[in-house]
């Protein structure tokens, strides 16, 4: 029998499961050390993307990054790492491709008669704080690009790096066009370190909604994903910490495992949680039809069952206590203005 993988100190994945579009696969000799984070240049022409899922809630997204060193080992965006020939493992939080061109491209594609103002949201796959965005800035800069055209921008993050652009959320957010979502998936320091390793701590993000709020820039908490049988217990106290902190509003999703997530994630729960690994997985085939992974439109979000019935009874009933009983914000476009080059000219 092999021996089983170790967890590397700082990541999520352990290893680097085979691409499933590859028919050859690389497997190294020796010990496993941890890989540096290696960042390429993506070298893509267009910056907005579109999607049409109807539990998503927006059309429209701006990933100025592919893969995300925060090392999510939940992360349901490994699998679109495959898609560029890299594996949904180690390589999706070490190999990041950096869309250096993201504000310009952004600027010219608002600028076009053909955009539609609407929200757009930051990010639709990978986190926009992560890291790198501390030296490389392209989230401020496309921020920056979307006041410029007053655009309403929803942001979805585990960093409490988003409070640095707190002064042009600000500017977006009296023209009810900003919105951030903090996603709070445990309270426990070290459940977080081995979940997601290269995130914020839980203080931290708390700390992040405080400070949103405190500016005036609308805030709220995701508790997600929901991990059957090591975080579900923690819902309650999450909603009530991030209350306490200024949350005006509350969603949550329960966890799903497309593609090869399955198996990372199991093999995750071996090297740190084998004790739970058989309750966690049996409780994930209860609110999944008797699988690891269930993706319909209607069900991933929320699971089906009795399980997934009871932890949307929990939400609700710990939501209306709070006083959380917002979802989100409807955002607004009546202040996007197109031609930015021109203001300056007329004093605008």
């Amino acid at each position: 029998m092999s021996e089983p993988k170790r967890a590397i100190g700082g990541r999520g994945s352990s290893h680097n499961p085979q691409n499933r579009f590859e028919p050859f696969a690389f497997v190294p000799e020796g010990t496993l050390v941890g890989p540096k984070t290696r960042f390429l240049r993506d070298t893509s022409r267009s910056i907005i993307a579109y999607n049409d899922s109807p539990d998503v809630g927006f059309e429209a997204s701006v990933n100025p990054y592919r893969g995300c060193e925060h090392g999510c080992i939940y992360c349901y965006a490994r699998p679109t790492h495959e898609y560029l020939g890299f594996s949904a493992g180690l390589d999706f939080e070490t190999r990041i491709l950096v869309k250096e061109d993201a504000p310009e491209l952004l600027r010219k594609e608002l600028s076009s008669p053909r955009w539609k103002p609407q929200v757009i949201a930051l990010c639709g796959v990978t986190d926009p704080y992560q890291p790198a965005e501390r030296r490389l800035e392209l989230t401020r800069r496309c921020l920056e690009v979307l006041a410029a055209f007053r655009n309403p921008v929803a942001i979805v993050t585990k960093n409490h790096m988003v409070t640095r652009d707190v002064d042009i959320l600000k500017e977006l957010a009296v023209r009810d066009a900003a919105v951030v979502f903090i996603s709070v998936t445990t309270l426990d320091n070290e459940v977080c370190g081995r979940m997601e390793p290269r995130t914020s701590q839980p203080r931290l993000r708390l700390d992040a909604i405080r400070t949103l709020s405190e500016a005036g820039v609308p805030a709220g908490v995701l508790v997600a994903p929901v991990v059957p049988a090591l975080t579900d217990h923690e819902m309650p106290a999450i909603l009530a910490a991030a209350a306490e902190a200024g949350a005006g509003c509350a969603g949550y999703s329960l966890l799903r495992l497309p593609f090869g997530v399955k198996d990372l994630f199991e093999q995750w729960l071996e090297e740190n949680y084998p004790d739970r690994k058989d309750k966690v997985l049996n409780r994930i085939r209860e609110i999944r039809g008797g699988r690891l992974n269930d993706p319909g439109f209607k069900s991933r979000m929320k699971g089906q069952g009795i399980f997934a019935e009871q932890v949307e009874a929990l939400f609700d009933a710990t939501c209306r206590k709070l006083g959380l009983t917002r979802r989100s914000w409807k955002l607004s476009t009546a202040s996007f203005r197109r031609d930015t080059a021109q203001l300056p000219l007329f004093g605008g």
